[in-house]
């Protein structure tokens, strides 16, 4: 097999030519959701662009004071006020770019007040809770035309997948695809039982549960808020839409014609957590003959441990198989060809020593700020348009609404409904708590 590094940096590959640290017009920048990858996207934009990180807001203080410490260690001159609730972030600091890391029952809310403040944003996948919700943020973004919204689906700025599309899907080596398999068996969802117990000074629990049901206080939710369906869309609404999303992108795919799913809790049956701990799903493309299949199982082990988050694409020629470290390419003649992803270490030292990081991730993230505020200064478009990035979220929560459902669904994105099911339409919206006003 040919084996060789990928060297050539994100900031190379996206934006020959420009400098590696960008002076945006917008100079004031607001995070919401101070948790940990809110963190990371938030210094890995002080790493490519010159501005001022004017406020941090978190329902919960704790979340906020270690933002701030992270932050301030780094950049010890930024001194953001601290907020537990975005609206008073928002009229007070009047931020230009707002990077919204909340969980997904919050996106809608903090997205659609981010536009009417006039701001751009840069998205954490899904975009949506429920599919209601993105429509209502696509309808918000129509009547502010001149913001951009970059969803955080960052494989499509990731430099070696970036490479395998330009080096073997467009220039036709790998020829017409007719199977996808996308999967990930990694141990995450969360396995434990818990017992209420009183909620903390400092964390606004009312506030982080929001539009939510208010469940009994269990300990802080953060990093573990996608095991429950209450607040996210599980395993396929963070993994799935990820990988779904970059074999749309590679492939230039639309809306499925249709979507059907099986499974639910066969193994972690003790657990609090309510999401599926094995899943699969089909995504069809009729048209294309493609169908795009999905697995996740969060126990046991992986079929290959060398690959145990990864999406492979069939093509008549060959096949690709790819993560977020590498891909390869096995043709149907000739040697194997893997290429490695590119950490950039030599160019932001930093990385090494930072707490949490993803840092085969960062290259792309870096990437796929800068290709946000490019699409700012431009006018143009961002590689992860909100309408890109709503039909992966819809389809992935199609998926889970299959699932429940028991039966495939077709989703008509011109008339906004279920085709031929009216119980299914009826759940595009979730019912939102007493006192909170759905978008």
């Amino acid at each position: 097999m040919q084996r060789r590094q990928f060297l050539a940096t994100a900031q190379a590959l996206l934006f020959p030519g420009l400098p590696l640290h960008l002076r945006p017009r917008q100079k004031k920048v607001a995070l919401i959701g101070a948790g940990w990858y809110g963190k990371m996207d938030l210094l890995r934009l002080l790493q490519v662009a010159d501005v001022e990180v004017v406020g941090l807001c978190d329902p919960d203080q704790q979340q906020l004071d270690l933002a701030l410490a992270m932050l301030q260690s780094r950049h010890p001159k930024q001194r953001p006020r601290l907020y537990q609730k975005h609206e008073e972030l928002l009229a007070r600091e009047q931020p230009g770019l707002v990077l919204i890391e909340s969980p997904d029952h919050w996106h809608a809310l903090h997205a659609i007040d981010c536009l009417k403040a006039g701001c751009h944003l840069y998205l954490q996948k899904p975009v949506s809770r429920d599919i209601r919700e993105g429509e209502a943020i696509l309808a918000a973004a129509r009547q502010h035309p001149d913001q951009v919204i970059q969803v955080a689906l960052q494989r499509r700025s990731t430099p070696h997948l970036i490479d395998m599309k330009e080096r073997y899907i467009d220039r036709g080596l790998l020829g017409e695809v007719h199977h996808v398999e996308m999967s990930c068996y990694y141990p995450m969802r969360d396995k434990a039982v818990r017992q209420p117990t009183s909620v903390p000074e400092g964390f606004d629990y009312d506030r982080w549960s929001g539009p939510a049901p208010l469940l009994p206080y269990k300990g802080r939710p953060h990093r573990r808020w996608r095991a429950f369906e209450e607040y996210g869309n599980g395993i396929v609404g963070d993994m799935c839409v990820h990988y779904y999303d970059a074999v749309r992108w590679l492939l230039g795919l639309g809306w499925p014609a249709r979507v059907s799913s099986q499974g639910g809790v066969y193994v972690q049956t003790e657990a609090d957590a309510t999401t599926t701990d094995t899943q699969t799903a089909v995504f069809e493309y009729p048209e294309r003959k493609l169908n795009c299949h999905w697995t996740h199982r969060s126990w046991g082990r992986a079929p290959d441990k060398e690959w145990p988050w990864s999406f492979t694409l069939y093509g008549e020629k060959g096949v690709l198989i790819a993560d977020t470290k590498k891909y390869e390419w096995r043709p149907l003649k000739g040697a194997p060809v893997r290429v490695d992803v590119s950490y950039e270490r030599e160019q932001f030292p930093e990385d090494v020593t930072e707490e949490g990081i993803e840092l085969h991730v960062a290259p792309a993230t870096r990437a796929h700020l800068r290709n946000w505020l490019e699409a700012i200064e431009q006018g143009t478009s961002p590689v992860a348009s909100l309408q890109e990035g709503h039909i992966s979220t819809a389809s992935c929560i199609l998926a889970n609404l299959a699932c429940s459902l028991e039966r495939p669904l077709s989703y008509d994105p011109e008339r906004k409904v279920i085709a031929g099911d009216e119980e299914a339409t009826a759940l595009l919206a979730r019912v939102y708590r007493a006192g909170w006003e759905r978008p």
